[in-house]
């Protein structure tokens, strides 16, 4: 019996994936629930498990195709495992792979440089080539002394093969360069911020906070913290807390603009800027006022957790009323952070650096912080901004303001 493996169901506002890599090929045996494909979108990268356990008979989508929901992206011969290897004929396989399984980069390797994938060794799984292996022998084919028939050629610039970019000796002249398509991820972080360049009359506004009060109370309290909530205390968990006290205060901060109408949101969905190898993300804690500092930490913790292993689902992602990026992490001294629509602010954090400061006349060294905030000017004073900053500056100056609630 043969099922088709189609395109799930696509979130509301996603119209079209990209097929990004296929992890299995035609003839493997795979297990329910293991995963086939990895499809991206714009917001996350989805994974099409196996309906059932089988074979893959038929691959009808290849790498790089934009699928849309319902499409039919391969074909499944169910089978169990004591059954497929009892029936798999091996010439069968062979004919289906054209000699030797391929993957689609393969493929295109060993056609672009005219191989034959006979005369090489796979390593992979049942001796499937890989892409390492081609490059290999490319690079040990390259290495050899030419023959007299190709001694008497022009000499030419020897194109990149592997991840050493190797170029023909005495050669000055080697200028590389790549060109790849944009990510999915990454072309919506780049519509959005022109977006919000384009849509929204921002303006930023700076000050800067003495962290010295937030460093001690954590150094006093961070191993019992531990101990309790089995999560590291960080700064994250008091500029979350600092900021939804300063948007309790300037309410305009935490609303939104819907054409003609002003939304003021009553609760308080932080998003949290978070950098991938894909590119920027934005998880949202929601009602983040209801959680305290360990519940803030943890939910931190997971989201960069599964941002690493791009297990984020679409509702990660979603919503929110209020982002804080933090560019400290990178050794960023300041910055204007662009707004994450349809937000009308943004709060930026920087790297904290000990500087001297003026305290009761005379000069001391603190760590300091400078902090940002972009806001969109249609909707949010110069005075709101400035005095959130301030709330947010007092706030961290004394924590007894978060703790005390006052």
């Amino acid at each position: 019996m043969s099922i088709e493996i189609l395109v799930p169901n696509l979130p509301e506002s996603v119209s079209d994936a990209i097929l990004s890599t296929w992890h299995k090929q035609t003839g493997d045996f795979v297990n329910k629930g293991e995963n086939l494909i990895d499809l991206e979108t714009d917001k996350i990268v989805l994974e099409v498990p196996a309906p059932e356990s089988g074979i893959l008979s038929k691959i009808l989508q290849q790498e790089g195709t934009t699928v849309v929901g319902g499409d039919v992206l391969a074909i499944l011969d169910i089978k169990d495992s004591a059954e497929s290897i009892a029936s798999t004929d091996p010439k069968t396989i062979e004919k289906a792979n054209e000699g030797i399984p391929l993957s689609p980069a393969v493929r295109r390797l060993i056609q672009e440089k005219n191989i034959d994938p006979q005369t090489i060794l796979g390593s992979g799984k049942k001796r499937r080539l890989t892409k390492a292996d081609v490059l290999a022998h490319i690079e040990k084919n390259s290495a050899q002394v030419p023959s007299a028939s190709t001694q008497t050629k022009p000499a030419t610039i020897k194109t990149m093969t592997n991840t050493s970019n190797t170029i023909l000796k005495g050669n000055t002249n080697f200028r590389p360069e790549q060109r790849v398509p944009m990510t999915r991820l990454r072309a919506k972080v780049a519509e959005r911020l022109l977006q919000a360049q384009q849509n929204a009359a921002m303006l930023t506004t700076f000050n800067e906070v003495n962290m010295q009060s937030v460093i001690d109370l954590r150094n006093q309290y961070k191993d019992r913290f531990l101990k309790k909530h089995e999560i590291k205390l960080g700064f994250m968990s008091f500029f979350i807390k600092a900021s939804i006290e300063a948007l309790k205060k300037h309410p305009p901060i935490n609303a939104s603009i819907d054409e003609n109408d002003i939304i003021y949101h009553g609760y308080y969905d932080m998003g949290i800027a978070v950098s991938t190898p894909r590119g920027l993300i934005v998880p949202v804690i929601r009602d983040a006022d209801q959680l305290d500092f360990a519940g803030i930490e943890k939910s931190i913790f997971d989201y960069g957790s599964k941002a690493r292993d791009g297990a984020l689902s679409y509702e990660d992602l979603t919503g929110g009323t209020f982002t804080i990026t933090n560019g400290g992490i990178f050794g960023s001294m300041l910055s204007t952070p662009i707004l994450n629509p349809p937000q009308c602010a943004i709060l930026g954090m920087h790297t904290i650096k000990e500087r001297p400061v003026v305290e009761d006349g005379e000069i001391v060294i603190r760590p300091i912080m400078y902090l940002a905030l972009s806001y969109d000017h249609r909707l949010v004073d110069g005075k709101d901004a400035v005095q959130f900053l301030i709330t947010i500056k007092e706030c961290l100056e004394s924590p007894a303001h978060l703790l005390l609630n006052i």
